[in-house]
């Protein structure tokens, strides 16, 4: 013998997966929020210049013809 799923069942089943959906939004727009407070927070003078030389990208080099008058 097996058991029928019940319209009780499905009704709780959507209530609970309801919250269950509400907490993870919020706990990730909460956690995404508290990430981006402590980014900027972070002061950005503990870099030195050296660190944010390499960090730029580097620059470009003249480009030379493929082809030359002969």
């Amino acid at each position: 013998m097996g058991t029928s799923l019940t319209p009780e069942f499905w009704r709780l089943f959507a209530v609970l997966f309801v919250i269950a959906l509400a907490v993870v939004f919020a706990a990730a727009t909460a956690l995404d929020a508290l990430l981006l407070w402590v980014r900027r927070r972070r002061p950005h003078s503990r870099l030195s210049s050296e660190t944010r030389a390499s960090r730029a990208a580097p620059a470009k080099r003249k480009e030379e013809p493929l082809t030359r008058v002969v």
